[in-house]
């Protein structure tokens, strides 16, 4: 026997003033209000229904699965593959891009959108994502899984499932902060059934994502 659902629940509000592309560097935790949208996410899941939690060992996904441990008592385990993905332009303040127009060493980073060739394959982050995902469903007896992770990794997962070509613009992605994207277990696949986004998510500062 396995698990049933896999929940995938992106963190909440980071605290970034300086609004630059933090990928995996330190020291980039919650706001208040990322707290808050990272606790009401936790509505979403029946708490009796879960069996594991799995979280990226990022500071940011790990406040965010502090209240799904406080509401079910399970200790969350840490699994690197739900991690976010790497990315050259980690530390600048994009713009929208405006900015790398003035750095020409950046340019290189540009060649491929579809790898992309600024970051992590997208198709290695697919992979690793529900490589993760399949190991957590075999390591419970039945029930749901929930897994903090992050925009990018969530949105390969959907898009992989739905058979959509990975390459995508990023600001087409419906994977909103402390949003859970639920899928079903079948023998051969994760199948989508769900898509709820947190309460107040209107006023939440989503910048930062890679």
């Amino acid at each position: 026997m396995s698990a049933e659902r896999v929940h995938l629940v992106r963190h909440g509000e980071v605290n970034n003033p300086g609004d630059v592309l933090y990928e995996r560097l330190p020291n980039f935790g919650l706001t208040e209000n990322g707290r808050i949208l990272a606790e009401s996410a936790v509505h979403h899941v029946p708490l009796d229904t879960i069996s594991a939690l799995i979280v990226s060992p990022l500071q940011r996904a790990r406040e965010s699965m502090a209240p799904w441990e406080k509401a079910t008592g399970l200790t969350a385990s840490v699994d690197d593959r739900v991690i976010e993905p790497w990315n050259e332009f980690r530390g600048l303040r994009l713009d929208g891009g405006r900015s790398l127009l003035s750095r020409p060493d950046l340019w290189k980073f540009l060649a491929n959108p579809f790898r992309p060739s600024w970051g992590e394959p997208y198709r290695d982050i697919a992979q690793r994502m529900l490589a993760a995902m399949r190991d957590a469903v075999d390591s419970v007896d039945g029930g749901d899984i929930v897994i903090v992770s992050h925009q990018l990794p969530i949105w390969m997962v959907q898009r992989a499932m739905a058979d959509k070509p990975l390459a995508h613009w990023p600001g087409t992605r419906r994977c909103s902060l402390s949003s859970v994207t639920s899928f079903q277990v079948h023998p051969a696949d994760f199948i989508e059934y769900d898509y709820r986004e947190a309460t107040d998510i209107d006023r939440a500062m989503d910048s930062g994502a890679v």
